[in-house]
C-alpha cells in the first residue's frame, strides 16, 4: 500500500489517526496525528511501498527511544511489519529556533544556553551510536512545557542513508551553525528555514563577532571553530571542533542563561525535559519582570506577542495572599465569638453572684491566650556572591543576583569541576546576605532536575578558610539530596545574617560537574 494514497483520517494500528501532512521526503511522509488511545497529538512517519530505508528508519527510531536524555524527542512506537510501516514520535509544541529568531538575534548568554543544551543531547546520541546529520533551525525547539527538544535524532540520519564518513564532524558543524544563527540571525551556509544567508567575505561567511557587537570570547571563537573550520588558524586560534563532545567541552565554562521567551501557537501542560522553565514576561510593557529584591538584574525585552505566565514565586504569593485573606476572615469571626462568650460569661457570673456576700470568681472573665503561629514572610536578600572558602575560584560571583531576581529563566552557576566534589574540596556554594541577623525557617530552591548533594548553612559570619572555620562560622542546619524544586523546612528556626546553599556533590553537566540555581528564596519571621 502506498503512503501517498493514505488520506487524512486514516488510522494506523487502530490507534493513530493521521490528520495533516507536515512534510514529504522522497517516499517518507511526516504527519501530525492523534493518538486516540491517550488523546494526545503525535508525529507519525509513514513510508511509501518500496521506500528503500524503511527498516533502517524503524531500527534507528527504536534505538533513539533508548537514549537516556529527555531533550531527545521521544519515540513512542515503531513497526515495519504492517501493511503501512510507521514510526510514532512525540509532537513537540513550542517554538523552533527559526521562530525564536524572527524578532532578531538572541542575547549571547541565552544563545549559548539553548545550543549547549542541544549539544548535550546530540553528544548523548553519539554515545549511543546515533547521529543527526541534518541540524537546522527547525530541528531545535523550545517547547511550551519549558524544555529544549532536538527533533530528528537517529530518524533523520536514517532517512538520509547515514552514509557519511565523519558524522561527528557533520553534527559538530551543525551545532556551530545553530550557535552562529542564534547569535547573528543568519545561517552560515545560505538561506535556511526562513533565515537569510550570512554575508560573505573573501574567506566565506563573516565570523559572528564581525556581524554583531557584544559576542565576546570565547563564544565567538567556539562558534567559528565549529561552524567555520576554514577560518581556524587564520582568524581564531585552536583546532576545529570535530565532535559534539568537543563542542560540549568547549561550552562548559561559557556563561549561559536559559530558558527563552516563547509565544507558542498551541498550549500544553509542562512536560519532562530539561529542568529549565519558561521566563516570565509582562504583557503590558513587553518587559521581563524585574526583581523584588534590591539586587535585581536589569529587565530584558520580551519578544512580541509573549504572554505572561504566572511564575512559581507569583503562584506562591497568590496562594499566600489567599491564605492571608482567609486568616483575616477567620480571625474576625473568632473575635465575634470571643466577645460573645466573654459577655455571656460575665452576665451569667453576675446573675449567680448577685445577693451573696461571697467574692466574685477572679477567673470568671479570664480567657486562655493561645499564641498564634508566626506567619512566614520572604526575607529580603541584601547581597549575594559565589562562595568558595579556599578562594581559588570566583564561582561566577557576578551572576549571583540571578539566583534571586524573581526570574526562573536566569541562573547562577558554579565553576565547572573535573570531579563531583569531595576530592579536592568539600564543596562550593552561593552565599546570601540578609543584611542583618534574621530568624530563618525555610529555604525554597529551584535547581535543574539532577541529583545535588546540598547543605543549608546559616551563621552571622561569612569568614571561612577551611572546613573547621566553615563549620564554626556557618554551621550546617540541613543536609540532603535536592533535584528540581524543593522547599527545605528547618526543624527549628535558626538565626543568622548569612545563608549558604552549599553543594557537597555536583552532577555532571556536559564534560564538567557544575552546580546551578535558578531561584532561591529565604523565608522566616
Amino acid at each position: 500500500m502506498s503512503t501517498f494514497l493514505i488520506e487524512p483520517g486514516a488510522k494506523l494500528a487502530n490507534r493513530y489517526r493521521l490528520d495533516t501532512v507536515v512534510s514529504e521526503t522522497g517516499g517518507a511522509t511526516r504527519w501530525k496525528a492523534t493518538d486516540e488511545t491517550l488523546a494526545r497529538p503525535v508525529a507519525v512517519w509513514t513510508f511509501a511501498e518500496g521506500f528503500p530505508r524503511t527498516s533502517e528508519v524503524v531500527r534507528a527510531a527504536r534505538a533513539t527511544s533508548r537514549i537516556p536524555d529527555a531533550r531527545v524527542t521521544q519515540v513512542f512506537d515503531a513497526d515495519d511489519t504492517t501493511p503501512v510501516p510507521y514510526v510514532v514520535e512525540e509532537w513537540v509544541i513550542g517554538s523552533s529556533l527559526a521562530e525564536l529568531l524572527a524578532q532578531g538575534p538572541m542575547e549571547p548568554e541565552r544563545a549559548a544556553g539553548l545550543v549547549a543544551e542541544a549539544a548535550e543531547a546530540i553528544a548523548a546520541a553519539h554515545a549511543g551510536g546515533l547521529h543527526h546529520l541534518c541540524l537546522t533551525p527547525g530541528k531545535l525547539m523550545w517547547s511550551s512545557g519549558g524544555a529544549v527538544k532536538v527533533t530528528g535524532i537517529g530518524v533523520d540520519a536514517a532517512l538520509l542513508g547515514n552514509n557519511v564518513p565523519n558524522p561527528g564532524a557533520v553534527d559538530a558543524q551543525g551545532l556551530g551553525n545553530l550557535l552562529y544563527a542564534a547569535l547573528t540571525g543568519y545561517w552560515p551556509t545560505g538561506p535556511q528555514s526562513g533565515l537569510p544567508g550570512a554575508p560573505q567575505g573573501p574567506m566565506g561567511p563573516y565570523p559572528p563577532g564581525q556581524l554583531r557587537q557584544g559576542v565576546g570570547e570565547p563564544l565567538a571563537s567556539i562558534t567559528t571553530r565549529a561552524a567555520l573550520p576554514q577560518l581556524v588558524g587564520q582568524m581564531v586560534p585552536g583546532p576545529p571542533i570535530a565532535t559534539p563532545a568537543e563542542f560540549c567541552a568547549a561550552m562548559a565554562d561559557v556563561p549561559r542563561l536559559i530558558p527563552l521567551p516563547v509565544s507558542p501557537a498551541e498550549t500544553a501542560p509542562p512536560e519532562p525535559g530539561t529542568s529549565r522553565r519558561t521566563g516570565e514576561f509582562d504583557a503590558t510593557n513587553n518587559q521581563r519582570r524585574t526583581s523584588r529584591t534590591s539586587s535585581a538584574a536589569a529587565a530584558a525585552p520580551a519578544r512580541a506577542g509573549s504572554r505572561p505566565a504566572p511564575s512559581r514565586m507569583d503562584q506562591r504569593e497568590a496562594r499566600e495572599g489567599g491564605l492571608s485573606a482567609k486568616r483575616v476572615l477567620v480571625g474576625a469571626m473568632a473575635l465575634v465569638v470571643f466577645v460573645a462568650v466573654v459577655v455571656g460569661a460575665w452576665t451569667f457570673g453576675s446573675m449567680m453572684n448577685s445577693g451573696t456576700d461571697g467574692e466574685a470568681d477572679p477567673t470568671a472573665n479570664a480567657t486562655d491566650e493561645v499564641p498564634e503561629e508566626a506567619e512566614l514572610v520572604v526575607l529580603d536578600i541584601a547581597g549575594s556572591d559565589g562562595f568558595d572558602p579556599l578562594g581559588d575560584n570566583t564561582e561566577h560571583g557576578q551572576n549571583a543576583p540571578l539566583a534571586h531576581d524573581g526570574d526562573p529563566g536566569t541562573a547562577w552557576n558554579t565553576e565547572g569541576y573535573n570531579d563531583p566534589m569531595g576530592t579536592k574540596k568539600s564543596g562550593v556554594g552561593l552565599i546570601l546576605d540578609l543584611g542583618s541577623s534574621q530568624e530563618v525557617r525555610e529555604v525554597d530552591l529551584a535547581l535543574p532536575s539532577r541529583d545535588y548533594g546540598v547543605q543549608i548553612r546559616i551563621g552571622d559570619s561569612d569568614s571561612a578558610s577551611d572546613d573547621a572555620s566553615l563549620d564554626s562560622s556557618l554551621p550546617a542546619v540541613w543536609e540532603g539530596q535536592v533535584s528540581g524544586e524543593q522547599t527545605v523546612t528547618l526543624d527549628e528556626a535558626v538565626t543568622g545574617q548569612y545563608v549558604v546553599v552549599w553543594f557537597t556533590a555536583l552532577p555532571a553537566d556536559g564534560s564538567k560537574y557544575r552546580g546551578t540555581i535558578y531561584e532561591v528564596e529565604v523565608r522566616g519571621t
